[in-house]
């Protein structure tokens, strides 16, 4: 074109995209499907399961931009409930609305479901799963290997060069380190720093410019219901968590121990640390480890009420705000915020990686040679063959720990 051609241009000539750049370019089927595959063979829980999706969805599909992925984060990060079902809840929601957050967030929590309820029974039948302890001290490192090479990848992608950013990324990371939890407070301090910092004239301008169901009274054979009002109980105590419990699937750990074993009493301490194990060991949510403990206190109706009450809550309160999310995300002022956001979440994952090594690695603050050999050797691996899926890696893991248990206890 030449410059006489561009003088004459039309003034009003429209500049944005196409409409065919704006279109998906994946079928509901496909997304539900993912979510499907994901919740049945992702491991290493919220961190490493949000670092699949955006390894998956945003690096190698492209079904899902780098800014639809950060606001989803930000909203999964500032809201209660557990962090990766609501980043899937969201992610399905960012081309097919309502119907695909319902879709894509029942396809990604009911693999795992399934599984501990089944779990579940054969722990009732059986008296406890003493193989578990044999899996879990396996597969620990391995996981932690997986996480953590989710983690630096999450890193290179989503902090940019900016010195404001790595600021924020390393004192989330810090307090996450030394207070072992994850704070809103530093999530929503963040954004608002970096949205002050970027667009303060903007925002001095304007403002407050913010704006499947599985049937109840089903039984499997061995395994008692519990009497309504217990089941009454159970709802209202998985939905208050579900409702009230903010960061990562871990983050409700804490909260479910002290209602479960101490307000309660429903099970004693190693009925609920082999609950928190087998969320560990299965793939899916952490957060899962609602639906075991559901059915140990009142059978398939308990398991099905628990997982209720807590993913319910998490489901309403990313799709009722995501409308605002989608509308209002492209501001800078809002842009600015969502950066600060995810900078501090991510570090906060980062910092989570730590502390789960800390505690799976170091036993009396020594390591565990075993776990350290099979966290070094499962990131030497996914290093070197980027191919080799990460459910293989978890099968290897367990049997050596089935083979090695028994030899070091």
């Amino acid at each position: 074109m030449t410059s006489s051609d561009a003088t004459n241009m039309p003034a009003s000539e429209p500049t944005a995209p196409p409409q065919e750049e704006l279109r998906p370019t994946y079928s509901l089927g496909q997304i539900t499907r993912y979510a499907l595959y994901l919740g049945t063979f992702g491991f290493g829980g919220p961190v490493a399961l949000v670092g699949y999706m955006h390894r998956d969805l945003v690096e190698r599909r492209k079904w899902i931009t780098e800014a639809d992925y950060k606001e989803g984060l930000t909203l999964s990060q500032i809201m209660p409930g557990p962090l990766a079902a609501q980043l899937a809840i969201y992610l399905g929601y960012v081309h097919y609305g309502l119907i695909g957050a319902t879709l894509v967030g029942a396809a990604f929590v009911l693999p795992s479901f399934v599984m501990v309820v089944a779990l579940g029974w054969a722990y009732k039948l059986y008296g406890g799963l003493p193989w578990m302890q044999a899996v879990f001290y396996g597969v620990g490192g391995c996981v932690i290997g997986i996480i953590a090479l989710s983690a630096v990848k999450l890193t290179q992608k989503t902090i940019a060069k900016s010195a404001l950013l790595w600021g924020i990324y390393l004192v989330s990371a810090a307090a996450t380190i030394i207070t072992e939890s994850e704070s809103i407070w530093l999530f929503l301090g963040a954004g608002t720093l970096v949205w002050l910092v970027r667009t303060p004239p903007r925002f001095l301008r304007f403002g407050s410019t913010a704006a499947g169901i599985l049937p109840l009274g089903m039984s499997l054979p061995g395994v008692p219901e519990a009497d309504y009002k217990t089941l009454g109980q159970i709802l209202l105590f998985f939905t208050k968590a579900g409702a009230f419990v903010f960061g990562s699937g871990l983050a409700i750990v804490p909260f479910l121990y002290s209602g479960v074993v101490k307000e309660y009493d429903w099970l004693n301490d190693q009925e609920f640390l082999d609950a928190v194990a087998v969320a560990m060991v299965t793939p899916g949510p952490v957060v899962i480890t609602v639906g075991f403990i559901g059915f140990l206190v009142g059978g398939f109706s308990g398991a099905t009420l628990a997982a209720v009450g807590t993913f319910l809550p998490c489901y309403l309160l990313t799709v009722i705000p995501a409308p605002y999310f989608k509308k209002h995300g492209k501001r800078p002022g809002i842009i600015a915020f969502v950066d600060g956001v995810t900078a501090a979440a991510v570090g906060a994952i980062a910092g989570a990686v730590v502390v789960l090594g800390r505690r799976t690695i170091l036993e009396d603050w020594a390591p565990d040679v075993f776990k350290l050999a099979v966290l070094l050797a499962t990131i030497v691996v996914l290093w070197k063959f980027k191919k080799i899926p990460e459910p293989i890696l978890v099968a290897v893991a367990a049997a050596a720990g089935l083979i090695v248990y028994p030899l070091m206890h």
